[in-house]
C-alpha cells in the first residue's frame, strides 16, 4: 500500500481528502489537527505505522509497519444528523462488520467499539470530537483493523485475545487499500440511514 495506490482505489468514491504517511505517532491525531483547520467531510488520514496509536481509556493500539489498516475519518455532520452523534462508534462497527462479511468471515460487534472474529478481537473503533463552542464541530473516527499476522501484538501484552484477517482467513487478505475501500462504501451506505430505525434494528442482529 502507498499513496498512489490508494488514490488509484479512493478515485471510485467521493472522499474529501488525503493524508497518507509511512510512519506517524497517531492518525487520530493528524485528523483532529486537520478538522480543526478546516478539513472536508469524509476526508482521511492513513499510515502504514503508527507509533503512538491508542485505542479506548488511552490503551496502545499496535500498528506496526505494513502489517495492518489504521486509519481516521474525518464527519462533518449534516444538522439533520446531529441528533444522532452518538450512533457514530456503532456506524462505523456495523461499516466494519458488513466489509469482514463480504470476505466470508462472521464478524461480531462487542459493544462499543471493538469487532470479534470467532472471539478475538480484530479490529477496534476510537471516535473523538472537535468543538466550537459548545456544539461538536466535527468527528474524527479512529478505526484499527489487524490485516496480517504481524499486526496482532505479543501475548504477554494482550489485555483481549486478538487475531488478524490473515490467521482467520488462513491465507492473504485483499490488499489494504481495497479493505479501506469496502469500508468506508458501507460506512457511506450506513450514514444516509444513520437517523433511521433500520440502523437501530442492525445493531440489535
Amino acid at each position: 500500500m502507498n499513496e498512489t495506490s490508494l488514490k488509484k482505489t479512493l478515485s471510485k468514491i467521493n472522499i474529501g481528502g488525503l493524508r497518507w504517511f509511512d510512519s506517524i505517532g497517531s492518525t487520530n491525531d493528524e485528523a483532529l489537527a486537520w478538522a480543526a483547520a478546516g478539513a472536508d467531510d469524509l476526508s482521511i488520514v492513513i499510515a502504514d505505522e503508527q507509533t503512538q496509536g491508542r485505542g479506548r481509556l488511552n490503551r496502545r493500539w499496535f500498528t506496526p509497519k505494513g502489517s495492518a489498516l489504521a486509519f481516521s475519518l474525518i464527519l462533518r455532520p449534516s444538522a439533520a444528523l446531529r441528533p444522532h452523534l452518538s450512533r457514530t462508534v456503532g456506524l462505523a462497527a456495523l461499516s466494519i462488520a458488513d466489509s469482514l462479511t463480504q470476505t466470508r468471515l462472521a464478524p461480531r460487534i462487542k459493544w462499543p467499539n471493538d469487532i470479534l472474529l470467532n472471539g478475538k478481537k480484530t479490529a477496534g473503533i476510537l471516535v473523538e470530537s472537535v468543538w466550537s463552542g459548545e456544539d461538536v464541530d466535527s468527528l474524527v473516527i479512529g478505526m484499527g483493523i489487524n490485516v496480517f499476522r504481524d499486526s496482532v501484538p505479543p501475548a504477554d501484552v494482550l489485555q483481549f485475545p486478538a487475531t488478524s484477517l490473515e490467521e482467520m482467513l488462513g491465507s492473504k487478505p485483499h490488499a489494504r487499500e481495497e479493505i479501506l475501500l469496502s469500508i468506508l462504501e458501507a460506512f457511506i451506505r450506513w450514514r444516509e440511514r444513520m437517523g433511521s430505525d433500520e440502523l437501530i434494528h442492525a445493531w440489535e442482529e
